[in-house]
């Protein structure tokens, strides 16, 4: 068993994980495959967050029934939030050698080495990895203490578990040796984290978001090699005021807020179980525009969810109207079987779902236009991660995806960019030095 084949549908912490699968399996010594049907290791990382997503993780594994029937000698794993009930699965999938529940990757890692299925090549002190990306999510905790009626996150991942400090630290330290120059700190839920570990030597109380922004920014050693820092994914009932303060003290610190409000209706919010009304979240999104200004903020919204009225779909369409962000992760609501919403009737019929979302897409895109239009002819600093189809292409501080075109290698670096076109995703510019 040689090569291995890596593939991963859904949320950034699934990505955060297939990253840090792929460096230990390069490790081990396995070779990256560009086809499944070439590889002697699959590994199908799912998502079930929604409909769609989950008919395109079963119909991946599904398809796999017949190469595993021709390669018998090949090793199948399934990992992510398809993975529940095992027992369930092995019979509905018998083709499949391995589950693991979301984020334990390190399963495969220990059943490959005590199996004696990893290369006979092998030896540590010859192991590769790829080239480090510019930018790296790090999970500080992993699953959600929230009670969201529609969100089956919680019961695939479970209860919030935060990471101490010093390990996270320790771990942006690492990645910054190896030229990372950004880290993303990723959680189901990032302004709660720390409330289940112990205080820090000197203090009365559990460490927050705030306290880990500091400890990651003012680590001496990582000024030079992380130039910058984000986090997501935040809840409007948690993010606490030291957070935003800390975004707007600690220059490296991105001024990018992810902010999910899902409806724009108390009774839906309500039916939701999220915790906060309509005017607690314009308050909050009100405090974070004055206590960071030039700030952008994103969300997330779902529409049709059971019972929504068209009067209540329209309160959502004059939320994002008025509160213009930056970016709306617009979805329609698919029941979740488990879920207390999958107790409602699902009554708002697919074709109206999908004009909801439809309408606020192209909301959407009128006003990013016009949020993006007054950076025609000014420079903004961009980080570059990559080159795509002849152009470099990064990021602003505040998430804005911005291209341009150059002959050297500017790869991970932080470079000056004057706006010559602007548009409502990505942004076209020329190096300003």
């Amino acid at each position: 068993m040689k090569t291995f084949y890596l593939w991963t549908i859904g949320c950034q912490m699934n990505f955060a994980d297939s990253w840090r699968l792929e460096r230990e399996l390069l490790r081990l010594g396995f070779r990256a495959a560009a086809q499944a049907e070439r590889a002697d290791l699959v590994v199908l990382n799912t998502c079930v967050v929604r409909q769609h997503a989950e008919d395109k993780c079963v119909g991946r594994l599904t398809s796999l029934a017949g190469w595993k029937r021709k390669h018998p000698g090949a090793f199948l794993a399934v990992m992510g939030c398809l993975v529940g009930d095992q027992d369930d699965l092995k019979r509905a999938y018998p083709h499949v050698d391995l589950f693991m529940q979301p984020s334990d990757y390190m399963s495969l890692v220990h059943h490959l080495c005590d199996h004696d299925l990893v290369p006979s090549s092998f030896s540590l002190g010859s192991a590769s990895e790829k080239e480090a990306p510019v930018s790296v999510h790090v999970p500080i905790s992993y699953g959600c203490d929230h009670h969201c009626t529609y969100c089956i996150v919680r019961l695939r991942r479970g209860r919030e578990r935060s990471r101490p400090v010093d390990e996270i630290v320790a771990e942006v330290r690492a990645l910054g040796a190896r030229g990372v120059r950004e880290v993303t700190l990723l959680g189901q839920n990032v302004d709660s984290y720390g409330h289940d570990l112990a205080p820090l030597q000197g203090a009365t109380q559990p460490p927050g978001l705030a306290d880990l922004l500091h400890a990651v920014h003012e680590a001496e050693d990582l000024r030079t090699q992380i130039q910058r820092i984000r986090f997501l994914t935040s809840h409007p009932a948690d993010l606490r005021p030291a957070a935003i303060e800390a975004v707007a003290d600690l220059p490296r610190v991105c001024p990018h807020f992810e902010l999910p409000v899902q409806a724009g209706h108390d009774e839906v919010l309500r039916r939701m179980a999220r915790g906060y009304s309509v005017d607690e979240y314009r308050t909050l999104i009100g405090h974070i525009r004055e206590q960071v200004p030039g700030c952008s903020v994103a969300t997330d919204v779902i529409v049709g969810f059971p019972g929504e009225t068209e009067a209540q779909f329209e309160a959502t369409y004059r939320l994002l109207e008025d509160l213009r962000f930056d970016a709306v992760h617009a979805a329609a609501y698919s029941e979740r079987p488990g879920t207390p919403a999958a107790r409602l009737p699902d009554d708002v019929p697919h074709e109206e779902k999908l004009r909801r979302r439809t309408a606020l897409d192209d909301l959407q895109a009128q006003i990013v236009a016009e949020l993006n239009a007054p950076l025609l002819g000014q420079v903004v600093e961009v980080l570059v991660e990559e080159r795509r189809k002849g152009r470099w292409g990064g990021r602003t501080p505040t998430n804005k995806l911005v291209f341009f075109e150059d002959e050297r290698d500017w790869r991970g670096a932080l470079v000056p960019v004057r706006i010559a076109w602007t548009g409502p995703w990505s942004m076209l510019g020329e190096l300003a030095r």
